[in-house]
């Protein structure tokens, strides 16, 4: 990638490149892309999934888009490299259930060397730490919300890292390093196999410091460390669209009026069909 892109992205971020790689400089980083770049899958749900290629979700987050986790691990790293930082890729695995000793491939996960020290570095969980993890066994509060790190308890030597408040709580990783190209075939099947959670669920996420927004279809929910969930149905168009916009920080620029109404077709016939599921 040429540094133009580097650039834009960076002003995406807020972030004024580090003059050199540091902890403080990468903990600042990873704290900008949480806030600034959501977890969303718009374009899968139009149908028209991008690309995984790092050099592309730069320019999509540049433009304002987000991603989910290829996207977003993936493109941070390129980052990461072309600032200095010695950064390794995983293939990793996320799970709704804890004691998964596999890795299932669902997952790109990040480690990063910096001043003696490794980290576990990860924007693409979506509810995941606000700042990087020490890779050492232990346990970890941010913020109000806690997690853990030990040593994965299976055949493949790895990592195991645990958010007990998480959807998914536990996420595996193996310690062997990964490209790119390990990625695509997973990200294939997630963007469009009709049973893929992100095919039939609209989901935005941003995290803070202390809290967590998430949008499920029509339901948005502010998830605080100390208070808990707060849930909010999104009733009109025009307020569902302003909360992508505000809350997220996802520009619409890209999409059409079609796209628009697509978009919100799907989610309301998604939306009603929960509901009818949950009253029966």
């Amino acid at each position: 990638m040429t540094s133009g892109i580097f650039d834009a992205y960076l002003r995406r971020l807020g972030v004024t490149a580090p003059a050199v790689p540091s902890a403080e400089g990468l903990f600042a980083l990873q704290r900008a892309h949480l806030e600034r770049v959501p977890y969303e899958n718009i374009d899968i749900q139009l149908g028209r999934p991008p690309g995984i290629g790092p050099e592309l979700s730069a320019r999509r987050f540049a433009a304002g888009r987000g991603g989910y986790c290829f996207h977003l691990n993936g493109a941070f790293a390129a980052l990461l490299e072309h600032l200095g930082y010695d950064v390794t890729r995983h293939v990793g695995g996320v799970y709704e259930e804890t004691g998964a000793q596999d890795v299932n491939g669902n997952h790109l996960a990040l480690t990063v060397r910096v001043g003696g020290e490794a980290y576990l570095v990860d924007v693409g969980l979506g509810d995941g730490p606000y700042e990087p993890l020490p890779l050492r066994e232990g346990a970890y509060e941010q913020g109000g919300f806690g997690y853990r790190l030990e040593r994965l308890a299976g055949p493949v030597e790895g990592w195991t890292y645990h958010n007990p408040g998480s959807p998914f709580p536990q996420m595996n990783f193996r310690s062997a390093a990964a490209g790119m190209d390990e990625f695509e075939a997973e990200h294939l099947r997630l963007s469009t196999a009709e049973d893929s959670s992100f095919v039939r669920t609209l989901a935005l996420l941003r995290r803070d410091a202390e809290s967590i927004d998430l949008m499920r279809g029509r339901i948005l929910t502010r998830i605080d460390a100390v208070k808990g969930p707060s849930d909010r149905e999104l009733t009109g168009r025009e307020e569902f669209y302003e909360v992508i916009a505000t809350v997220f920080g996802r520009e619409l620029d890209d999409l059409t009026p079609a796209d628009r109404t697509a978009l919100w077709d799907r989610v309301c016939t998604a939306h009603e069909a929960w509901l009818a599921a949950r009253q029966g």
